[in-house]
């Protein structure tokens, strides 16, 4: 019997932060779904070259060396990504920082909130705006129930209930939440269907040091009802399913994919 396929042939995708951790996840089961995919790095050459390869070469993968903390910056990945693929359907949005170290609000610097509202939020603006825009050029479907585009944004479990000493990361992962809803409303009857997909604890290198402390590891694992983190392509999986057909009449949602840990949307 047959499985029920979750496809994205003929679709092109760009997905921000792509060379590494739940991004390169996300690369590789886009393109088992038959997607081509531009995605960005910042400093990981090697892994970014060695994931395309891995996904089939530059005629079904490209990786785009591009900071990412400005809203020009955005907008030049976007342009980059339809200069190689010659049209965008879908942008994930999955790039950001997390400054590891613990830093009271009344002790945080300038630089250390203006770097992260930089990187995981100014330039959100900007890829969203350019994505947008060629979308828009690129016509409406050809049937009602067929996808124009697709957005997906990564948010957090700490953009639900926030995170204490670490309040930039925070509120620029409850910005992405705001921001679906937002854009659900305005895209909606556009055809770009827009939504939201919250992990929670993940075992990437960005969680490494805290998923293997000896003291805060358990406490961490303790707090998951599944009892573990999650692992990258367990995020990638639904940030899929968001983009395919089977998902076209869901728009403005956030899915929470913490293993139990925040019940709320």
């Amino acid at each position: 019997m047959a499985g029920v396929p979750l496809v994205l042939e003929n679709k092109v995708a760009l997905i921000t932060g792509g060379s590494r951790g739940i991004g390169a996840e996300t690369v590789r089961l886009f393109t088992e779904a038959g997607a081509r995919v531009a995605f960005s790095y910042r400093q990981a050459r090697e892994r970014a070259e060695t994931l395309v390869l891995d996904c089939g070469g530059p005629s079904r993968c490209v990786a785009i060396e591009q900071d990412l903390a400005n809203p020009a910056d955005g907008r030049a990945l976007v342009a980059a990504a339809v200069h190689a693929f010659e049209r965008l359907d879908i942008l994930v949005v999955n790039h950001g920082i997390w400054p590891s170290d613990d830093v009271p609000i009344a002790e945080m610097t300038d630089a250390q909130w203006r770097g992260t509202m930089g990187v995981n939020l100014d330039s959100v603006f900007g890829l969203v705006q350019a994505a947008v825009a060629q979308m828009d050029r690129q016509g409406q479907p050809s049937t009602a129930d067929e996808a124009a585009g697709h957005i997906v944004l990564i948010s957090s479990t700490a953009g639900q209930r926030g995170e204490a000493y670490h309040a930039d990361y925070a509120v620029t992962k409850g910005a992405m939440i705001s921001l679906t809803k937002s854009l659900s409303t305005e895209l909606a009857p556009r055809g770009i269907r827009v939504n939201c997909v919250a992990p929670g604890w993940v075992t990437t290198e960005m969680s490494a040091a805290a998923l293997g402390h000896p003291e805060l590891g358990p406490k961490i694992s303790a707090g998951i009802p599944v009892g573990r983190a999650g692992s990258p392509r367990e995020i990638a999986g639904p940030v899929l399913f968001l983009c395919t057909p089977l998902a076209g009449f869901i728009s403005g949602e956030v899915l929470n994919v913490n293993g139990g840990a925040v019940l709320v949307g």
